[in-house]
């Protein structure tokens, strides 16, 4: 995190991007550790309110991650054509509530940080990437050393085998991604993760396999708490 970012979040209540993921939550872990105050996680969920819109996770599990983690969840339900809208509008609202600082997962795709510049501009929210421009496998090494394991959820079938499907984040995981071409970050699309334990849960998370489904170039591995 650059010493801007630190000194914008440091004693200042905010608001987590979450998506259930690896990035989210390292991230969410170095705006704590900077000082920041955590109140709320930010999910945005399909249209009919069921799974997140990123990583396809059932609504009950990210509320039982912000309960471990001691969270209030804040839930928005969109189309991918409706999404920036009501992303904008949970916004206004924890602007209104007095959280003026957002904290987001990104690591290197400019993109993804000038949407994210744009959408918090207009409500007045500051964004803090705490993990921009960091190596990505430094970042990896990071995650699994502070204790944090996650599962891969989803993996896209034109980047990565399904076999790697239902994996942990581990160095073998690691080293079997490298192995087949990929950047094992995951910063692409290749793959998505849930996260269910590590140094900001109170408690570990348990879920259960129950099946996978295959749609539009991606395999998911459907999970419930």
């Amino acid at each position: 995190m650059t010493a801007d970012a630190e000194n914008s979040i440091a004693g200042r209540p905010f608001f987590c991007s979450w998506s259930g993921g690896k990035d989210s939550s390292l991230a969410l872990y170095h705006a704590v550790r900077s000082g920041g105050k955590p109140r709320s996680l930010l999910t945005i969920l399909s249209e009919d309110g069921v799974i997140s819109r990123s990583h396809a996770l059932p609504k009950p599990l990210i509320e039982e991650q912000a309960r471990s983690l001691g969270l209030q969840p804040v839930f928005r339900s969109a189309s991918w054509q409706r999404y920036e809208d009501e992303f904008i509008s949970a916004l206004l609202d924890f602007k209104k509530a007095g959280i003026d600082v957002g904290v987001f997962g990104d690591i290197d795709m400019d993109s993804h940080r000038e949407w994210v510049r744009r959408v918090c501009a207009v409500a007045g929210i500051v964004p803090v990437h705490p993990l921009w421009k960091r190596d990505r496998r430094e970042l990896l090494e990071e995650f699994i050393g502070l204790g944090f394991r996650a599962r891969i959820v989803v993996v896209n079938e034109r980047k990565l085998d399904k076999k790697f499907l239902g994996m942990d984040i581990n160095a073998q995981t690691i080293a079997g991604m490298e192995e087949a071409g990929i950047d094992p970050s995951g910063e692409l699309g290749e793959y998505h993760t849930v996260v269910t334990d590590g140094p900001l849960f109170s408690s570990k998370i348990d879920i259960e396999t129950v099946r996978q489904e295959s749609h539009d170039g991606y395999r998911f591995l459907k999970v419930r708490v």
